[in-house]
């Protein structure tokens, strides 16, 4: 009985698997061709072309043979890789209103994700959460954070003063709590803190699940109906988790507001702002409006504490593979505000060389080299290529980044190139690319442009950052993960106090606080 029912199950899979790959299959293409690319096996398409690992690097590598807008096809499904500045500008700036849409990833269906706003489709609920994101994220709205961060980088000193091996734990807690704070008004108790570990996990799912071909899944939406006895095929156990980690953190955070709103604890955040202006609505528009107000606040806390951690490692690992530019950046700190105090975002203006710096960081590894998919919302011909409705359209932002041409030796970690000849920073936009582009651009980047400023400084002003040899002498090597979000692998990392002056400064701060 049993050996029956799985040959129906079987039969049916295979059923529907034809029917689904011969409705995905059916394009108009009025005349056009698809954008080029390796050549599809039948039915898979390119499913066993697509990378594993550092699908940007692929991505790039295919550019000089196939163009800077080539196509694959997996199961009947166009996927479109955007490589130069100008294509990204011509689909996803110039034509926004086709290229803003986002796929659908049934796994985060499965998940009950649909309330995260970097994934979320072109609807209502993305537009009034994203106007949410943009009114409190703005670059006036972000100069009221300076003072959080700022203070919360000043603990990080301390904190590396006093135990200097627990040094990533240090820097990891610190995005976090920086975000919880300016979101719901929380003071994280410590790495461990469970609203920490919740916002992580779902970033490794988010990293691991997300490229084309990363879950076949996401490119056969029924196999979310298989049976959970079916070995290989059946992701529902890997869902249930991912709802109830999901759950929590989109549930917990607004919870504990509202019960600060109550007895009258809440401390100044985006969340309580919000909140009190629901308020004043009518409660069927207040059940709305606080709905879009955790799923916007939810996927900002969700979304910005991993990745701005990965920036932060990245900056570690490049000064340790280069120590003149720690020396560099430490001789205009000294030049500019001297050793009597430590450095605050009013020094900003006058500190050119740390500024290209932290634009060299999110160029040379950025966090997420291929953007978030984009998703076409009607047929489009662009330089004579069809790209159909519903196409996935992937800025691939490692190679504009990488680009010889307006990078020369794009591998080598020099901030100099963002510098004009007579020292000031450069005017150049394209270093921002990591953060998306045209609608779906990160409304957080200038947040996070404040965070790596104070925090860089901040560390070059009483610190050197060191490497630790191995044991038998050696130097230790460095390595990024190839996922979706990247960043550097496991790594050991010396942080002492440049002198007794430094030392000073960061127990005089200790102690005024």
């Amino acid at each position: 009985m049993v050996s029956q029912v799985f040959a129906v199950d079987v039969f049916a899979l295979v059923f529907f698997f034809v029917v689904f790959l011969a409705f995905r299959s059916h394009r108009r293409r009025r005349g056009h061709p698809y954008p080029p690319g390796p050549r599809p096996l039948p039915l898979i398409g390119n499913l066993l072309d697509l990378p594993r690992e550092f699908p940007w690097l692929t991505y790039t590598r295919w550019s000089k043979v196939y163009g800077d807008v080539f196509s694959l096809h997996v199961f009947g499904q166009v996927v479109v890789v955007l490589n130069s500045p100008k294509a990204i500008k011509d689909l996803l700036e110039k034509r926004g209103d086709i290229y803003s849409d986002r796929p659908v990833i049934p796994f985060f269906e499965m998940m009950g994700w649909e309330w995260l706003v970097p994934f979320s489709g072109y609807t209502e609920f993305w537009r009034q959460a994203r106007k949410l994101l943009d009114r409190g994220l703005r670059p006036g709205a972000a100069v009221t954070y300076r003072p959080m961060q700022q203070a919360k980088a000043r603990v990080l000193l301390t904190k590396l003063l006093t135990s200097p091996d627990e040094w990533k734990g240090h820097v990891e807690f610190l995005q976090g709590e920086m975000i919880l704070s300016m979101t719901y008004g929380y003071d994280a108790e410590g790495p461990d803190d469970r609203k920490l570990y919740v916002v992580k996990k779902m970033a490794q799912i988010t990293a691991t699940t997300t490229l084309p071909g990363a879950l076949l899944v996401n490119s056969l939406p029924f196999l979310r109906h298989v049976p959970e006895w079916l070995p290989w095929f059946s992701y529902k156990p890997l869902a249930r988790w991912g709802h109830s980690i999901g759950l929590e953190a989109v549930q917990e955070p607004m919870a504990f507001v509202k019960e600060c709103m109550s007895n009258g604890t809440a401390k100044p955040s985006l969340a309580l702002e919000e909140l009190q202006d629901a308020e004043k609505l009518c409660q069927s528009e207040r059940e709305k409006v606080t709905e879009t107000i955790s799923g916007a606040l939810g996927s900002m806390y969700a979304a910005g504490t991993d990745t701005t951690f990965n920036t932060l490692m990245t900056f570690f690992v490049a000064i340790l593979l280069n120590p003149g530019v720690q020396t560099k950046a430490q001789d205009e700190l000294d030049a500019v505000i001297g050793r009597n105090r430590l450095p605050t975002f009013e020094d900003r203006p006058n500190l050119p060389y740390i500024n290209a710096i932290c634009k060299e960081i999110l160029r040379w590894k950025p966090v997420v080299p291929l953007c978030i998919p984009h998703s076409t919302l009607q047929d489009d011909v662009y330089e004579g290529y069809f790209i159909p409705k519903g196409s996935l359209v992937i800025p691939n932002s490692w190679a504009v980044l990488h680009d010889p041409a307006a990078y020369p030796d794009p591998d080598a970690f020099n901030p100099s190139r963002f510098l004009n000849s007579d020292g000031s920073i450069r005017d150049d936009s394209t270093w921002s690319s990591g953060f998306g582009y045209g609608k779906r651009i990160c409304p957080g980047r200038h947040f996070v442009d404040a965070t790596m400023f104070i925090v860089v400084t901040s560390l070059f002003s009483v610190f050197n950052i060191e490497r630790v040899k191995r044991a038998d002498g050696s130097a230790e090597e460095y390595s990024f993960m190839g996922t979706g979000i990247t960043g550097p692998n496991p790594f050991s990392c010396s942080i002492v106090p440049r002198d007794k002056r430094a030392k000073e400064l960061i127990t005089a701060d200790t102690m005024a606080r």
